[in-house]
């Protein structure tokens, strides 16, 4: 009985991560509208990154001191690894850089369904680096490529321009994701992602005052947007996904947190009212399968074998 009873309060408590988990994809998903609705309103990329990973850091500082004051921190996990933290903040600014140019030259759902790309880049990049690449993987290139063709390849064989630099953002997005790895294991998580946060902020600030001419009419224009991605997305979604992470079991979260391209295509068509083709859905619809599937791959081999070595 009170294993039942156990068993039954942690499938509570997963669902109700899991949903705080798919609110974390709206956001992420719906982010991208945001980001282009602060170009439109006469921000250049580089310093809409700048003022919306600015915000973001700021968002996490009143989390990393609540966090002293409150939870009981190992040391080791408390520490900060600047190198890592450093390196992880170079690799977002490129790849958050190449992500915000290329939304000039293509939709919202095109930038949400490529940068999802970063789930097999992940794995692929991290094989230079001894990592091992999982069979699904296999599986899944192919079918993202005939993805990515459909929905992006013109009658003529010419990709778009912003394609091509989202495509670049996805591979930068994965040598991000294996660095704040390496650096995870040696301090406290949140403290990172500020430190990465700001470095970020700080090099798009600069090529902004550098290369772009903006104004404060034009920031207050895009005050909104500029909240929203800063606040909801930067700030407040990735902390909801750090503590759901930690609670939810890793099939359903991979499933979902794909669901991000998917309301990226969504809130495109709502909002900007952004259409795709039928040869775009289908394409959309093959990328969104072949990330589920290098997703989930790694995750059911595992159960797998804790199955077999409980028998």
């Amino acid at each position: 009985m009170n294993t039942t009873s156990e068993s039954t309060s942690r499938g509570r408590g997963a669902f109700k991560y899991e949903l705080l988990l798919l609110l974390v994809s709206m956001i992420w998903g719906s982010a991208f509208v945001a980001q282009q609705i602060g170009m439109e309103k006469g921000l250049g990329p580089m310093t809409f990154n700048g003022l919306r990973f600015a915000l973001g850091c700021l968002s996490l500082i009143p989390v990393i001191l609540w966090r002293k004051r409150n939870l009981a921190t190992p040391k080791k996990e408390a520490r900060l690894p600047f190198l890592g933290s450093l390196g992880a903040g170079l690799f977002l600014f490129a790849a958050a850089a190449f992500q915000q140019i290329g939304l000039q030259y293509t939709s919202s759902a095109h930038s949400g369904f490529i940068t999802g790309f970063y789930i097999f880049f992940v794995p692929m990049v991290g094989r230079f680096f001894g990592h091992g690449v999982s069979k699904s993987l296999w599986v899944a290139i192919p079918v993202c490529l005939i993805g990515f063709y459909l929905m992006s390849v013109t009658g003529d064989f010419v990709v778009s321009k912003g394609d091509w630099l989202t495509l670049i953002c996805a591979v930068l997005w994965a040598c991000q994701i294996l660095v704040i790895d390496h650096a995870a294991g040696k301090g406290d998580s949140v403290q990172i992602a500020c430190l990465q946060f700001a470095v970020c902020a700080v090099l798009s600030a600069l090529c902004g005052l550098l290369f772009e001419r903006c104004s404060l009419s034009q920031i207050r224009a895009a005050s909104g947007a500029i909240s929203y991605a800063g606040l909801m997305s930067v700030g407040i979604a990735y902390t909801l996904q750090v503590v759901c992470q930690k609670r939810c079991p890793p099939a359903p979260a991979a499933i979902i947190m794909s669901l991000e391209a998917v309301f990226a295509a969504l809130a495109g068509y709502l909002v900007l009212h952004q259409t795709l083709t039928a040869r775009a859905l289908v394409g959309c619809s093959l990328i969104l399968s072949g990330v589920v599937t290098a997703q989930l791959g790694p995750v059911l081999s595992k159960q797998k074998a804790y199955m077999l070595a409980d028998n």
